[in-house]
């Protein structure tokens, strides 16, 4: 091969080619993003419902051995180990309800109250993802009431 052949056959790309190329992947990427970042804030609730329904059968399942849902004071931590105080928990399932207390998806303890404050057996919910009372949206507080 001659070498004004192999000349012809080494061409490169021209600068105006990389930055055509490279526009169009970042208006790609401004148009995917939004809807990557929405379906990570929906999968965020997700996981609390999930939580909360699955931390919601446990309280049950103690319920059934023991009698009674775990005090405030003892928390959900009493699915995990056997709580100590009144009311005693004598039929306690050796291993526990839950291998540990979950926490949210923002990295907060869920809150949990018995009785609760609605007349319902018991309180369980995130205050979402600025951890505080209240809020709207991502920050919105979620409770087992809204599960039902």
């Amino acid at each position: 091969m001659s070498r004004a052949t192999a000349s012809h056959f080494q061409r490169g790309f021209t600068l105006i080619e990389i930055v055509v190329v490279v526009v169009i992947i970042g208006l790609l990427a401004a148009m995917v993003a939004p809807k990557v970042m929405q379906r990570t804030d929906d999968a965020k609730l997700v996981r609390v419902a999930n939580d909360i329904r699955a931390t919601e059968a446990s309280l049950n399942l103690y319920k059934l051995d023991n009698f009674n849902y775990p005090t405030t004071e003892q928390g959900l931590q009493a699915l995990v180990t056997k709580p100590s105080g009144s009311p005693e928990a004598k039929n306690w399932k050796q291993g526990g309800y839950l291998r540990n207390v979950p926490k949210d998806p923002w990295g907060n303890e869920y809150k949990y109250a018995y009785p609760g404050s609605s007349g319902g057996s018991f309180d369980l919910y995130s205050f979402g993802a600025d951890g505080k009372s209240g809020g709207e949206d991502m920050s919105k507080d979620l409770s087992i009431a809204d599960l039902n």
